[in-house]
């Protein structure tokens, strides 16, 4: 898929969203990047620091990095990775979740991670994510499981064949 090729035209016909892969290297990716650092959250300076340096530009076998717009705003982030914690490539990992704070509570956060698990269905057995206490219920409410005492995992999802 291309770096602008449309996923969906819309989320939902009353939500307006576009659902695009994603180049963190436009204007709007600043801006929502410099929403998270205020709000204390580092993970799309993460995104941006990796992508210019070359170190991640989901560009591996099943990964991608998808973008929510509200027509030229950028609503929200996820990208999907090869988990870099574990050794071969059939973990995934959810990464640099992030949605505006103008735009939460409207599912959006919900739907792009429902994107990412469609996608590391096809590529994956395994999907993990390290996630801040305050977003447990949220991967909880999506399916997946709690992990406790490994270091850089909070929380799993595990595919079955031909889930």
């Amino acid at each position: 898929m291309g770096g602008s090729a449309e996923l969906s035209p819309e989320i939902g016909p009353e939500i307006g969203y576009t659902l695009k892969r994603l180049r963190p290297t436009v204007a709007a990716f600043d801006m929502l990047k410099e929403e998270s650092r205020l709000e204390g959250y580092w993970m799309l300076v993460r995104l941006g620091d990796g992508w210019a340096s070359g170190r991640n530009k989901f560009l591996k076998r099943g990964e991608a990095l998808f973008g929510a717009w509200h027509g030229a705003e950028l609503a929200g982030v996820c990208g999907l990775n090869i988990d870099p914690y574990f050794e071969g490539r059939d973990h995934g990992r959810v990464r640099h979740l992030f949605v505006s704070a103008r735009h939460r509570r409207a599912g959006l956060g919900r739907t792009l991670v429902e994107i990412v698990i469609d996608r590391a269905r096809q590529y994956f057995t395994v999907l993990n994510t390290r996630a801040p206490p305050e977003a447990f219920a949220f991967y909880e409410r999506l399916g997946f499981q709690r992990v406790e005492g490994e270091e850089f995992v909070t929380h799993r999802m595990v595919f079955r064949k031909g889930n």
